[in-house]
């Protein structure tokens, strides 16, 4: 009796751990990665690397971003040398722009910022004072003025500033092609260095974290651009390119694509430029 319930229990236990492990079986993916050029046919994308990750990789970009240290605005601002002025320094600060170039740049300036900051203003006259025909405000005190009648200088000098400040507001046009003046004196090129200096370290940081931490599987399309990934614990993955494009013509498609593996189950997914993933674009 005793023999027959051992062997009853063994049976039993057998059983017991049999079943979860049945629940838990294995799936497959099968994936064909193709990309369609401008005015063309779709292609293969053959022989490129994609990864399974069990966390999206533009989710991974994000933690990346978030744990490296952002350049500082105000610092890199107060180390800029004496040939800018404290109110131009100060205007860069406000606005959070230290590029004083582009179409960006001009849209920002009001006429408070043009006579508030001397580089600016000077620019602003330079561009504009000289051409009558546009109706632009002539001064009616001269710099000798100043020694016979200091007061009805400061005076009539202070009318002129606000006759120009209504010009601005009236005519915005006219600021247009001003940031000619500032391209020797742009610091927005010094500061892409260092905004693009982090993006590499946070691109580096983020395929590390990826291909240490959240690696499941890699394959490499063949010449009909499909894969197959075997031996898949069930749950939630992506399909990734990590941060290189697939070139095929004129597009540069890069994937992270969501994929759900049921236990015992193939799960198919087509790649193609309808579902290629749009990083986030770092903006100023």
């Amino acid at each position: 009796m005793k023999t027959a319930f051992r062997i009853s229990l063994l049976i039993a236990l057998a059983l017991s751990v049999a079943v979860p492990r049945v629940a838990a079986q294995a799936g497959s993916i099968q994936f064909a990665a193709r990309a369609t050029p401008a005015g063309g046919l779709d292609e293969p994308v053959r022989g490129f690397p994609f990864y399974l990750l069990s966390k999206s990789f533009e989710e991974i970009r994000k933690d990346a971003d978030a744990n490296s240290p952002k350049p500082d605005l105000d610092a890199f601002v107060d180390k800029l040398d004496s040939s800018y002025s404290p109110e131009l320094k100060a205007w860069i600060k406000k606005n959070r722009w230290p590029w004083l170039l582009g179409e960006d740049f001009v849209k920002k300036l009001n006429s408070t910022d043009i006579l508030g900051v001397p580089e600016f203003r000077k620019a602003y006259m330079e561009k504009n004072a000289g051409d009558q025909s546009s109706g632009f405000p002539q001064p009616k005190v001269k710099p000798s003025d100043q020694l016979k009648n200091s007061e009805k200088f400061d005076r009539m000098s202070a009318e002129y500033v606000e006759k120009v400040r209504e010009y601005i507001d009236k005519h915005p046009e006219s600021l247009q092609g001003l940031d000619v003046s500032f391209t020797e004196i742009n610091p927005g090129a010094k500061w892409d260095e260092q905004l693009s200096k982090r993006a590499s370290e946070t691109d580096r940081r983020a395929i590390e974290m990826a291909e240490s931490k959240y690696l499941v599987a890699r394959a490499e399309t063949d010449l009909q651009g499909e894969a197959f990934l075997r031996g898949v614990a069930p749950g939630t993955y992506w399909i990734s390119t990590l941060d290189v494009a697939a070139i095929t013509g004129d597009v540069r498609s890069r994937w992270d694509v969501p994929i759900t593996v049921r236990p015992g189950h193939i799960e198919y997914v087509a790649l193609s430029n309808a579902n290629a993933f749009q990083p986030t674009q770092a903006s100023r």
